[in-house]
């Protein structure tokens, strides 16, 4: 799918409308509170919010951490992925990157967690025909090449 693009680096160097990352949660914690203007939203695993809208649209995901695969932890990190496209939408973004969401410390394994990636962008690029170009911005080299891989790039 040509508006669908793999950039290795860092994101901020990137020249896009939205960046969607990973909000880093700890062991033990399984919620965040994001400030908004009105207090303190709770944030459960599998959602998204946006923390900038500064010049360029900011959106934190609360994915889910691997725990062997049995605690529907493919259907949040899809749900994550599929609220981010929604509100590139509602933004009106017409370009946005995403880093991996749930790979690294989180544990989520990285062909699993691509393919969910790489799913949801489809089907979130099919209901936004605005949307001109998604990057998946990896930081290393493996990482980029199952990107490659599994999109036949």
């Amino acid at each position: 799918m040509h508006r669908i693009k793999i950039h290795q680096g860092k994101v901020a160097s990137l020249k896009v409308e939205a960046i969607v990352r990973c909000y880093s949660q700890s062991a033990a914690v399984e919620k965040l509170a994001v400030a908004s203007g009105d207090g303190l939203i709770p944030l459960n695993v599998g959602d998204v919010q946006v923390v900038s809208e500064t010049g360029k649209v900011f959106i934190e995901a609360l994915g889910p951490r691997w725990r062997g695969g049995d605690y529907q932890e493919e259907q949040q990190l899809a749900s994550c992925y599929s609220k981010a496209m929604e509100l590139t939408k509602h933004y009106n973004v017409r370009s946005v990157a995403f880093t991996p969401i749930s790979c690294g410390p989180l544990g989520f394994p990285a062909n699993r967690a691509i393919d969910v990636a790489i799913k949801q962008i489809k089907l979130g690029l099919r209901k936004n025909p605005l949307i001109e170009s998604v990057i998946f911005c990896c930081f290393d080299p493996v990482t980029s090449a199952l990107y490659r891989s599994r999109l036949g790039k």
